[in-house]
């Protein structure tokens, strides 16, 4: 063989043909897979906020903060950093986890779902709030050291 390969289809036919594939068998698909899962680094803001509720299940909330580096363009405009709190929510063994070994600085990361919900507060005001609902945990801290950030 030599060490030019031949193709059968280009590249664009090959798209063509795929988008027609697409168009053809989509009607025929009852169920559309959907993914919601967010992914995230970052530093704790706060101590946990810890409670156990029916029947003594541990929910645990900590305000994550991820940070986005600034930069230049091209043409000389400075870009600043720009930092993000997400509402992280751990339930049961995770919540216990993050009671015992999470604190104000450490660097974890989480795994989870994202959810939004609403709720009136005192002034019967209706809030919007979104959280990610955390399926798994990485701790980077190493034990005894406090991150300095």
């Amino acid at each position: 063989m030599s060490k030019k390969m031949k193709y059968l289809f280009s590249k664009s036919d090959c798209f063509k043909y795929s988008l027609y594939l697409c168009r053809k068998y989509h009607s025929r698909i009852s169920i559309m897979a959907t993914v919601n899962k967010a992914i995230l680094l970052g530093y704790v803001g706060k101590d946990p906020d810890v409670r156990y509720v029916d029947q003594g299940v541990c929910v645990a909330q900590v305000r994550l903060a991820t940070t986005e580096r600034g930069y230049t363009l091209q043409n000389g405009t400075e870009v600043p950093e720009r930092t993000e709190w997400h509402n992280v929510i751990f339930w049961r063994k995770l919540g216990e986890t993050v009671e015992k070994y999470v604190h104000k600085g450490d660097l974890i990361y989480v795994e989870g779902k994202i959810q939004s919900r609403s709720y009136d507060d005192r002034q019967g005001i209706t809030r919007y709030i979104t959280e990610i609902w955390a399926d798994d945990l990485k701790l980077f801290t190493p034990k005894g050291e406090k991150v300095e950030n």
